[in-house]
């Protein structure tokens, strides 16, 4: 009798243990993320406010041409809102679908009577050893297109036009001078010194602001270079 007992209970156990872990995983709420950077692309737009579903998510107003680093989200349909800093008023209301883990770059673009959102997918597999992964957006909106080259050497992305944006590419690490010049000549319009790729590092290269600033704007054509990893 107490053979069979035992038996019994062997064959009880198991299924104790596993209803047991189910009830467990029915109690536990798992929170899947995504990583949004934003960025402050547009020229003459004031400083702002983050809202992710109306709650905001910086201490401090967001100003040209900075950006919050990458922010944890969770994943879903999320409504996305750039408020001027300080109000109610929104420049951007958005729409997003976050998948879980993936990550996402968001450019407040264009100038402020015409400021929209340009939302990227971040793809930050790692680079291969001796490599960095850079790409290009042209956000300067009253650029024409243009390329990005070494000074003095071949071009590296080609014929750029406003809102286009260039998948990571893999460069070989070191420092570079790069210029931006127009699409298809020799004409260099914008100088970039000075850039340093480090190994394993992943970049954006962006342009911003404006070939011909409005009045009391200071704002003119530059380059600015985000890590995204």
């Amino acid at each position: 009798m107490k053979k069979w007992m035992k038996i019994m209970m062997l064959a009880v156990l198991p299924a104790m243990v596993l209803t047991s872990c189910d009830d467990d995983d029915d109690d536990m709420t798992v929170i899947e993320n995504a990583n949004v950077l934003v960025v402050h692309a547009s020229p003459d737009a004031p400083g702002v406010d983050l809202l992710v579903d109306d709650e905001k998510v910086n201490s401090a107003a967001l100003t040209y041409p900075n950006n919050t680093g990458y922010l944890e989200v969770p994943a879903g349909r999320r409504n996305i809102k750039v408020n001027a800093a300080g109000t109610n008023t929104s420049v951007i209301n958005a729409n997003l679908d976050l998948e879980r883990n993936m990550n996402y770059s968001v450019f407040a673009i264009n100038t402020l009577s015409n400021i929209e959102p340009l939302v990227l997918m971040d793809d930050l597999s790692a680079p291969a050893s001796g490599n960095a992964h850079v790409r290009f957006v042209h956000l300067s909106p009253d650029a024409p297109a243009v390329d990005i080259a070494v000074t003095g050497g071949p071009v590296l992305f080609s014929s750029s036009e406003f809102k286009d944006a260039t998948p990571f590419t893999p460069v070989p690490t070191g420092s570079y001078d790069l210029e931006v010049r127009l699409a298809g000549t020799e004409t260099v319009v914008l100088a970039v010194p000075n850039v340093q790729l480090a190994s394993g590092r992943i970049y954006t290269v962006f342009a911003r602001g404006f070939v011909s600033p409005p009045a009391d704007n200071t704002n003119s054509l530059g380059a600015e270079i985000i890590t995204n990893r």
